[in-house]
């Protein structure tokens, strides 16, 4: 079955970004494991906490590639032979994936508890001011720079 796209419009030029975007956040939201929480720590602060009880600090991994930070975790193999009567912690590895705004910013990760903090900072926009110079005449074709319009 063909999928149709609002974005397939010929008036939307240039938002086949935003579908892919889409796309991937649509995969990654069904992922369960582990669980996380998101919470807002200030007026322009993020902090994204998971649940990785018994995951070391050497277990997990925190990259930000693109417009993506993720998180992938990964026990070391455990040279020991163990004998479970019941195995009820998961141990399995997991990739955790979180589409990240431009312009924001991963301050650090902290492991504490079992729970890794991953605190992100959306920085102040810089308000961009300037003034536009009103000449008088016709104006210039679009695309056509004068340099010097007395000389030839």
């Amino acid at each position: 079955m063909t999928r149709v796209s609002i974005f397939d419009s010929p008036l939307l030029l240039g938002f086949d970004r935003i579908e892919r975007m889409l796309d991937s956040v649509s995969k990654t939201s069904s992922e369960g494991y582990p669980p996380y929480n998101i919470e807002q720590t200030g007026a322009n602060a993020i902090r994204i906490t998971l649940a990785v009880a018994g995951f070391t600090e050497a277990d997990l991994d925190v990259q930000v590639e693109g417009s993506e930070l993720i998180i992938r975790g990964k026990h070391a193999e455990d040279e020991r032979e163990r004998v479970y009567l019941h195995r009820g912690i998961a141990a399995r590895q997991f990739q955790r994936r979180f589409m990240v705004a431009e312009g924001i910013e991963v301050q650090g990760a902290t492991l504490r508890h079992g729970l890794l903090l991953i605190d992100l900072l959306r920085p102040e926009p810089a308000v961009q001011s300037r003034t536009i110079e009103i000449r008088t005449g016709e104006p210039e074709p679009a695309g056509k720079v004068s340099i010097n319009p007395g000389r030839r």
